[in-house]
C-alpha cells in the first residue's frame, strides 16, 4: 500500500508542477495595460500635415431628380456648389449623376473651370455699385463702408469666397432660386471692367 501510495504521489506532483510553472507570468507577457496609458488610453501617434485645399466649397442647392422608365423609377442627384480662394477668385458649377457624392465633384470641377477675377480695391471691396439680372433673378451690389457683409441667400456664399469686405447685396426680384441668385451675382461682380481694374491701380499707384 505505501508504494502504490507513493506512486500516485508521484504522478500527481509531475501533474501538478507544469500547471503551476505555466500559471507564473512569463517575462515575454503584455504590460498590465495592454500597451496603453494608464487610465485606457492609447498612446498618441503624430498626425500627419494636411494640405490645405486652394478653394474653399460651399453647397448651395441640392436636388433629387426622379425618372420614371420601364423598370421603375431612376434617381438622379443634381448639385450646385460655390468655390472661392477668398482673394477675388469664385466660381459657381452645377453638377448632375446618380450618386451625391460624384456630383458634388462635377460641380466642384466645373466651378474651377469658369472662375471669375473679381477687380477688387486694396481694401478688398468693389469701387462702385453694379447691378446683374440671371434668368428671373436680379441683385444689386453696393459697397458699404464699415458695414461688413450684408447679404442672404446665395449672394452672401459668392462674397464670403470671393473675399469681399464692406459690401451690400440687395435681391430686387422674388426669385428664389439659389443657383440662378448665385449666378446672377458672379454676372455682376463680373462686369467691373477692365477700366474699374486699371482705376484701381491708378489711385494705389498716385496716393
Amino acid at each position: 500500500m505505501k508504494d502504490e501510495t507513493k506512486e500516485i504521489t508521484e504522478e500527481t506532483a509531475a501533474v501538478t508542477v507544469p500547471v503551476a510553472k505555466s500559471a507564473q507570468p512569463s517575462q515575454f507577457s503584455q504590460s498590465p495595460h495592454g500597451g496603453r496609458r494608464p487610465g485606457g488610453r492609447r498612446p498618441s501617434r503624430p498626425e500627419k500635415d494636411r494640405i490645405k485645399p486652394e478653394f474653399d466649397t460651399k453647397i448651395i442647392d441640392r436636388r433629387r431628380v426622379t425618372r420614371v422608365a420601364a423598370g421603375g423609377r431612376r434617381f438622379t442627384f443634381s448639385v450646385a456648389v460655390v468655390s472661392g480662394d477668398k482673394k477675388g477668385r469664385v466660381g459657381v458649377g452645377l453638377g448632375k449623376a446618380g450618386d451625391t457624392s460624384l456630383a458634388i465633384d462635377k460641380a466642384t470641377r466645373h466651378a474651377k473651370k469658369n472662375m471669375i477675377k473679381v477687380a477688387l480695391s486694396p481694401a478688398m471691396t468693389i469701387p462702385h455699385a453694379v447691378e446683374a439680372k440671371f434668368s428671373s433673378a436680379m441683385v444689386m451690389i453696393m459697397p458699404a463702408k464699415g458695414r461688413g457683409v450684408v447679404a442672404g441667400s446665395s449672394a452672401r456664399n459668392v462674397i464670403e469666397l470671393a473675399g469681399i469686405k464692406d459690401i451690400c447685396a440687395k435681391l430686387l426680384s422674388g426669385s428664389k432660386n439659389r443657383l440662378n441668385i448665385a449666378r446672377a451675382t458672379i454676372k455682376a461682380l463680373s462686369s467691373l471692367s477692365k477700366h474699374s481694374r486699371e482705376g484701381i491701380k491708378n489711385f494705389h499707384a498716385n496716393k
